[in-house]
């Protein structure tokens, strides 16, 4: 209570500015009325209340703010709680949704890649099946030119000579225009060994002197265009 009638006074003489000489007695009134209502309002707050039933009510009410309180926060926890969860289920859904934008990137740009080569094959393998119809023309120039004897082309049947060499004149351009679009003549050699991705083996056989698994006769040339081997050579192979 001391501390309360301190308070009251210094408030009343401190901070208030005296306009003349006189000032303590015209407020002097004015002072007691201040000191009393702090010490009533301190003895206010200071007592007991002697009824069991004041104080059973005075701790009823306390209980139910402090009843109210706890169940703000009860309220309160489980609005964090829910949060959290609604969070993580956020968290979890752009997780997923980056997971499957990431997935559709890279199945965009396979398709993408996919597209481009075969664009790239479409232009470079369109003609095969031109190519493979002008290969029978080739073979039988071919055929023509190995079936003429070497004692037969002389300077004295300049026709037939003539003829010859157009022969082989046209079988050299055709070989150059191939060669040009990608058109190669696969052409094994005796004694190399057999490869099935080139070639076809016909037939086979029974050489002690050969090394067994080798070409040892040549029935056609192959062809690839573009490195891709559209007719594999036909051979025989020197047997096992």
């Amino acid at each position: 209570m001391s501390r309360v009638l301190t308070r009251a006074i210094f408030r009343h003489t401190l901070l208030r500015k005296p306009a003349s000489a006189g000032w303590a007695y015209r407020n002097h009134r004015s002072l007691c009325a201040t000191v009393k209502t702090a010490a009533e309002s301190s003895h206010r707050e200071n007592q007991v209340p002697e009824d069991p039933r004041e104080k059973q009510a005075l701790d009823n009410g306390v209980d139910e703010k402090v009843a109210e309180c706890t169940e703000a926060e009860k309220q309160l926890m489980e609005q964090i709680a829910s949060l959290s969860k609604e969070n993580e289920s956020l968290i979890e859904k752009v997780a997923d949704y980056q997971d499957k934008y990431q997935r559709t990137l890279a199945d965009r740009e396979n398709l993408r890649n996919r597209l481009e080569k075969q664009i790239v094959e479409a232009k470079q393998f369109g003609i095969q099946g031109f190519c493979k119809d002008l290969l029978e023309v080739t073979d039988v120039f071919h055929k023509a030119i190995e079936s003429v004897p070497a004692e037969k082309i002389n300077k004295e049947n300049s026709d037939f000579k003539n003829l010859y060499d157009g022969l082989v004149m046209t079988e050299n351009q055709l070989l150059t225009v191939f060669r040009r679009h990608g058109l190669m003549q696969i052409t094994p050699q005796i004694g190399d060994k057999f490869d099935p991705s080139v070639q076809e083996a016909m037939f086979e056989l029974s050489l002690p002197d050969k090394e067994p698994g080798t070409v040892a006769h040549i029935i056609r040339s192959g062809w690839s265009l573009h490195s891709r081997c559209i007719r594999s050579a036909q051979v025989g192979v020197v047997q096992e």
